[in-house]
């Protein structure tokens, strides 16, 4: 059963979360803000993504302006950024779905049809 990291308020997520029910997935939701995944969970989403880590980052929230991110970025390894992404559900791009080796980073339906149809 995927992993499926989200915010209620989100309206990206729940698009996300009608398109994977729609395609009989059941799903372990996990408020993302409440629970943010853990830095060995967020490793394994980027391995099994094959993104980076600048791809976790929720780029357009308050929280990325709030805490000057952008600026952070170019100084913190990538260490670093999963530490405090682990830490603050609000920095990461959302919503967030894994299992065993397949993982996606926000909603994107052409990526959602590749990877959990």
């Amino acid at each position: 059963m995927p992993k499926f990291y989200h915010y209620a308020n989100c309206s990206t997520c729940r698009k996300a979360q009608k398109w994977l029910e729609s395609h009989k997935n059941q799903l372990d939701s996990v408020d993302i803000t409440t629970h943010p995944p853990t830095k060995t969970e967020l490793k394994k989403i980027l391995k099994d993504s094959g993104k980076k880590v600048t791809d976790l980052l929720n780029t357009s929230g308050v929280q990325y302006r709030e805490l000057n991110m952008k600026e952070k970025v170019k100084t913190l390894r990538e260490d670093q950024l999963l530490e405090m992404l682990s830490k603050n559900g609000r920095l990461i791009k959302r919503p967030l779905v894994f299992e065993d080796t397949k993982a996606t980073i926000g909603f994107k339906e052409e990526e959602f049809n590749k990877t959990w149809k």
